[in-house]
């Protein structure tokens, strides 16, 4: 499955979460290292999901960029 995933810049480090996955965020000093940790996240967040018997949610978030003059 593939999740649409987030990463905005804060003051100090990168944030990412997954809208379809709610709870599953990371962080990380650049945007390589926090989309490395949002990966690991997802596969943490889905495992426990299947191991605690939960229904594990489908990609439904739809990604776009928007231009503006």
């Amino acid at each position: 499955m593939k999740y649409a995933v987030v990463i905005e810049k804060g003051p100090k480090n990168y944030g990412a979460y997954v809208p379809d996955l709610l709870g599953c965020v990371a962080t990380g000093k650049t945007p390589a290292i926090v989309r490395e940790r949002i990966e690991q996240a997802i596969a943490a967040h889905v495992a426990s999901l299947r191991e605690h018997g939960e229904p594990v949610p489908k990609p439904t978030t739809i990604a776009a960029y928007a231009s503006v003059a």
